[in-house]
């Protein structure tokens, strides 16, 4: 990897780490809302909905993120450390079990 192409990466990879919204991080995976929208089976003005959105169901940002190739994790952060909330891994496993 060139010398360019490393520091890309390393900056890269600080931003995933501080955070970022829908649409960088659909960007940073170099994805069109366009893919993404076919992938979800939705338009690309649904995904651009979307990624302007401040509130949304779990589920509906578990797709977006399994979308990208991703796997949503939910955490909660306390003095004391921070804890993994599991209970939505499998809200749509749950939610099928139900009918």
């Amino acid at each position: 990897m060139s010398p360019a192409a490393q520091q890309r990466s390393r900056l890269l990879a600080a931003k995933y780490r501080s955070g970022m919204a829908l649409d960088e991080l659909r960007q940073a995976r170099a994805m069109t809302q366009v893919h993404l929208a076919k992938i979800l089976g939705v338009n690309q003005a649904a995904v651009s909905k979307l990624e302007r959105r401040t509130d949304m169901y779990v589920t509906t940002l578990q797709d977006f993120v399994k979308a990208m190739g991703g796997e949503l994790k939910i955490t909660a952060k306390f003095p004391e450390g921070t804890v993994e909330i599991s209970q939505f891994e499998d809200v749509k496993k749950a939610a099928a079990g139900k009918d």
